[in-house]
């Protein structure tokens, strides 16, 4: 027999699984489809197993330098499985806080796949969703007065380097190794890649990144771009830009080789496993879009500022609009897509607003324009920078690389983007964000009084550089 909801979410992923909460929090009857398990590629395959594996890495750093510090370990050793472990049980953890949310708001969950059918005996419109459960049972049919596509997305690949677990990985069968390998190319220098560059390098691995563009990491600013490349590069990872490697070239035996061509000539590489860190594909396929007037276009679902498709009672967020394809981004276009179906009236999202982070060692921290942006759309600026090794908390970390950069509109004083590369500066960004929210001005910054030692007084510093009044440079 069919059933009935407000809001049928096909996805429980972070942006699903929080829309599913509001939903329930403003009174929608909700349910969730879900093939696999609640939390989706953020719980399981992505943010949380990754910052696990890269905070076992960084102890392990720590470790086999804590004579810096008069801590003598002896011989500092590394199991893996152990580090394995600790990620499942965080994951495990997390996943049953998910579970206990969705019971909490009296969500109904569906474990299967989600399909949108057409216009049918139980609706005149598309939106009727069909449930091919797991446990191979009947069809659930379920009849939606809404509904939000959250199907997420999955790792790209490249024609001619196909998955094979073995040689040939994607993010998904890294985080599942039993061992690291002796050496890796990583194929694109981008958030995921460098994440991976930098945790592999610190657990003892022989690192090489080959990346596309003319420098790693290229939608951040420039300098921090540089700053990162210099600093992964001190500590043993080979980068390689302005290369496109040439998937006919692979080959495998013990491992592998693959060629790049660099400047119009042909180089090779050799390694142990090759990790392709190219981008994520969205999950669009095999849903019924087919079945309604839904626009896909190149591989993601159009929608307006609210999350509509052109079926407006049918809605996408997370990785399958594309975008900023971020966990906490996804989270809050759940959120408003709720609320506008509800009638609350949000305000669309301001994606300059958002803060993005890069948890690699060193990690790197944004919100706003960069430089380069800044000036495209023809302001004219006024920068602030100060470095962290003038930071007392840096030196006592042992960690004094890198640097706050403030970029101002010298017309308005507004802040226009802030930029971070350094100690735990993915704890510090939301700072910059809310002055961003905020139209917040470097003097604002500034009066902000940042207590001492902190790793934060490199903000208010950074302000007070703006206008060159920096007091410890």
């Amino acid at each position: 027999m069919a059933k009935d909801y407000d809001l049928v979410i096909l996805g429980g992923g972070t942006g699903g699984y929080v829309a599913a909460i509001r939903a329930a929090q403003l009174g929608l009857k909700t349910a969730i489809v879900e093939k696999g398990k609640l939390g989706g590629t953020c719980l399981h395959k992505g943010c949380i197993p990754s910052k696990a594996l890269l905070r076992s890495a960084e102890v392990f750093t720590v470790a086999k330098k804590s004579e810096e510090f008069g801590i003598m370990t002896g011989e500092v050793e590394l199991d893996f499985l152990k580090v394995q472990e600790r990620k499942n049980k965080i994951v495990d953890q997390l996943y049953r806080g998910v579970q206990h949310l969705m019971k909490q708001g009296k969500i109904d969950i569906y474990e299967g796949i989600g399909r949108i059918l057409g216009p049918s005996i139980f609706s005149p419109i598309p939106g009727t969703i069909s449930v091919e459960m797991n446990d191979g049972s009947e069809n659930e049919m379920l009849l939606p007065k809404n509904v939000i596509i959250a199907t997420g997305s999955r790792p790209r690949t490249l024609p001619g380097l196909e998955i094979d677990g073995q040689f040939i990985l994607t993010s998904d069968e890294a985080l599942q190794l039993e061992q690291v390998p002796q050496s890796i190319i990583i194929v694109g220098g981008g958030v995921i890649g460098i994440e991976w560059a930098s945790m592999l390098c610190d657990f003892g691995v022989d690192v090489t990144v080959i990346e596309y563009a003319d420098r790693i990491i290229p939608t951040e600013d420039y300098e921090v771009s540089k700053e990162m490349q210099r600093l992964l590069m001190k500590k043993g990872v080979k980068i390689i830009t302005g290369a496109k490697v040439l998937p006919e070239t692979f080959s495998k035996s013990e491992t592998v080789s693959i060629s790049a061509e660099i400047n119009g000539e042909t180089k090779e590489f050799l390694a142990e496993k090759i990790l392709v860190s190219v981008g994520r594909a969205a999950n669009v396929e095999g849903i019924g879009i087919e079945n309604t007037e839904i626009s896909v276009d190149k591989g993601f679902i159009k929608t307006n500022s609210y999350y509509q498709t052109k079926e407006s009672h049918i809605y996408a967020i997370g990785d399958c609009i594309g975008g900023l394809q971020l966990a906490h981004v996804a989270s809050h276009e759940g959120i408003t897509a709720v609320e506008h179906i509800k009638g609350e009236n949000p305000a669309p999202i301001d994606y300059s607003l958002i803060s993005k982070c890069i948890y690699s060692s060193p990690e790197a921290a944004s919100v706003g324009y960069t430089e380069a942006d800044a000036k495209e759309k023809g302001f004219e600026i006024k920068i602030g920078k100060f470095p962290f090794k003038a930071i007392g908390k840096a030196l006592v970390y042992g960690e004094s690389d890198g640097f706050v950069k403030i970029i101002a509109d010298k017309a308005t004083n507004d802040i226009l983007g802030v930029h971070m590369i350094g100690p735990h500066v993915t704890d510090m960004i939301s700072e910059a964000g809310l002055a961003r929210v905020l139209d917040a001005t470097p003097w604002e910054v500034a009066k902000t009084i940042h207590p001492h030692p902190t790793l934060s007084e490199a903000i208010g510093e950074a302000a007070l550089a703006v206008d060159g009044l920096a007091l410890h440079l």
